[in-house]
């Protein structure tokens, strides 16, 4: 199983634990690419994919396209609340 992690390149609290162990976070820059980067991502075989909530507003491939794919997991991650 291969995961990554995507957020927006503005978003400074999202999987910060999971890049400071290494593991493998991406930002997009513009949001309106998000659906590019999702599809980057399962070129490279990672097979779970966890968005933040933000990012995946701007995804219309998550619901249309890999809903329906089982060898694709797409996570996504509420929004936290400020304490």
């Amino acid at each position: 199983m291969k995961i990554s992690w995507l957020k927006s390149s503005d978003d400074n609290k999202s999987f910060k634990i999971f890049k400071g162990l290494g593991m493998d976070v991406y930002e997009v820059g513009d949001l309106e690419k998000t659906d590019e980067k999702i599809r980057e991502l399962v070129e490279q075989k990672y097979n779970t994919i966890v968005i933040s909530n933000e990012v995946a507003n701007f995804s219309e491939d998550i619901i249309k396209k890999y809903s329906k794919t089982e060898d694709i997991n797409i996570i996504i991650v509420p929004k936290q609340k400020n304490k």
